[in-house]
C-alpha cells in the first residue's frame, strides 16, 4: 500500500502541534508501509519527500489563495496512491482534488477547525472565507475523517451536523518519550535567565487567540511574589496580539521579578531542560483539540495545569497528573469565557495551589510521564491509522 501524507508543515518548517503529528506519523508509518510525504515549503533532502512552493504567479496574493496554489502544484503527483490523507485546511484541498481526480479514498485529520476559530479572519482577512469553504467541502467529501480526541469528534459533529458520525473516527495525538524526556541542565537554564531555585510557571505555545495567553497573564498578577513565569511564545498570528501581550508582560515586569519571555524557536533540549525544571507547565487555552504540547510537558515530567476544553480533559487526569481548570465558554466559536474575570481568578488559584506544593507537582509529573508513555504511543497511533487506511481502500474498491 502507498499513502501520499500532505501537510504544510514537515522539518525543519514546523511551528505547531499538526506538524509535529505529521512527522512522527510518517516516521512510524514508513516501518510497514510505503509513505510518500507531500509538504509545503523549501525542498527537503528526506527520500520520499516533495516540497511544494507557492507559484510565482501568486506571490503577491492572499495569503490563503496561496495556499491553495501550492495545493494545485501537489495534485497531479498524487498518481497512483491507494491513499492520500491531508492535514489541516492548508493540504485539504490537495487531498480533496486528488481524491476526485484520481479516484482515491481521501482521509482528513482533523488538528483544528476553521468554525471555531473565528479569530483567524484578522490574520487572513477574506482568506477565513475561503479557508472556512475548503475545510467544509473536504469534511463533507471525504471517505474518513479522523480526530486527535473526543472533543474534538464532538467539535467536527456540531461544527458540520451533515456527517456520518460512523466516519468520523478518534485517534489520538502522541508523543515520543525517548525523544521528549527530563534533562538537567542547570549552566543552560542560568543562560535563559530561569533561577532552579525557584518554582516556576512555564507556557509553551504560539501567541493566538486560541492558546489563552493574555488571560494567562492577567492571572500571574496574582501569583506568589517568588514565582517565575517562563513564556516560551513567538510567531504571533496578528500585530494586534503582539502588541496585546508585550503590554500585559511590561506590565507583569514591572511589578514583579522572574518574568522570562523567550521568544525565539528554542531547539528540543531548550525545552526538555525548561519543562523539565518547570514546577509546572500551563495550558491556558481557549481552544485546544488535545494539546501535543501538554504531552510534551508531560514526558519531560512536568505537571501540568490545563483548561477544562476540548481535548485537554482526555489527557491531563485531574488530580494525578495535574490540574484542570473550569471554564464556561460562549457557544459562538471563539471559545470566549463567559466570565472572563473568573476564569483568569480560577487559573491564578489553581496555579498558586500547584506550584506551592512542589512536592505534590513533582509526583503529578511522574505519573504524567509515565501515563505519556503508557497511553500515547507512536506505534500504536501508526497502528490504528494503518487499520483505517485499508479499510477505506477496501471500501473504494
Amino acid at each position: 500500500m502507498r499513502v501520499d501524507i500532505i501537510t504544510k508543515e514537515y522539518p525543519p518548517e514546523i511551528y505547531g502541534g499538526a506538524g509535529v503529528h505529521a512527522t512522527e506519523l510518517v516516521k512510524a508509518l514508513r516501518a510497514s508501509i510505503e509513505v510518500q510525504v507531500r509538504a509545503f515549503g523549501a525542498p527537503r533532502d528526506e527520500p520520499d519527500t516533495t516540497a511544494y512552493g507557492v507559484p510565482s504567479e501568486l506571490a503577491s496574493a492572499n495569503a490563503a489563495l496561496q495556499t491553495l496554489g501550492t495545493d494545485l502544484e501537489i495534485v497531479t503527483d498524487v498518481a497512483g496512491a491507494d491513499v492520500v490523507h491531508s492535514h489541516t485546511w492548508y493540504a485539504n484541498f490537495a487531498g480533496h482534488l486528488a481524491s476526485l481526480l484520481h479516484g482515491i479514498p481521501h482521509i482528513v485529520t482533523a488538528h483544528s477547525l476553521e468554525p471555531l476559530r473565528p479569530w483567524k479572519a484578522e490574520q487572513l482577512g477574506g482568506g477565513y472565507a475561503v479557508s472556512s469553504y475548503i475545510e467544509k467541502t473536504a469534511y463533507e467529501g471525504a471517505a474518513a475523517i479522523v480526530a486527535v480526541s473526543e472533543g474534538m469528534k464532538a467539535d467536527i459533529l456540531r461544527s458540520y451536523p451533515s456527517l456520518d458520525p460512523g466516519k468520523v473516527r478518534v485517534i489520538y495525538n502522541g508523543i515520543d518519550v525517548e525523544a521528549w524526556h527530563p534533562v538537567e541542565d542547570a549552566p543552560l537554564l542560568a543562560e535563559l535567565g530561569i533561577d532552579a531555585s525557584k518554582p516556576s510557571i512555564v507556557f509553551v505555545g504560539r501567541i493566538t487567540r486560541q492558546k489563552g495567553l493574555p488571560y494567562l497573564l492577567r492571572a500571574a498578577e496574582q501569583l506568589p511574589p517568588d514565582v517565575q513565569l517562563v513564556l516560551c511564545a513567538g510567531a504571533p498570528d496578528t500585530p494586534q496580539i503582539l502588541a496585546e501581550v508585550e503590554e500585559l508582560v511590561r506590565g507583569l515586569q514591572t511589578t514583579r521579578e522572574g518574568v522570562v519571555w523567550l521568544d525565539r524557536l528554542l531547539s528540543r533540549h531548550e525545552l526538555c531542560t525548561i519543562l523539565s525544571a518547570a514546577t509546572t507547565f500551563v495550558c491556558p487555552s481557549v481552544y485546544e483539540p488535545l494539546g501535543i504540547v501538554n504531552l510534551e510537558a508531560m514526558a519531560c515530567g512536568a505537571a501540568v495545569v490545563g483548561t477544562a476544553t476540548g481535548g485537554i480533559p482526555e489527557v491531563v487526569v485531574d488530580g494525578v497528573t495535574g490540574r484542570l481548570v473550569p471554564i464556561e465558554q460562549v457557544q459562538d466559536g471563539t471559545g470566549t469565557p463567559i466570565d472572563p474575570d473568573g476564569f483568569v481568578d480560577d487559573l491564578a488559584r489553581v496555579l498558586t495551589e500547584v506550584v506551592s506544593d512542589r512536592e505534590r507537582a513533582a509526583a503529578y509529573g511522574r505519573a504524567g510521564r509515565q501515563r505519556a508513555a503508557d497511553d500515547f504511543s507512536w506505534g500504536s497511533i501508526a497502528q490504528t491509522t494503518e487499520e483505517l487506511y485499508a479499510e477505506v481502500a477496501r471500501a473504494a474498491r
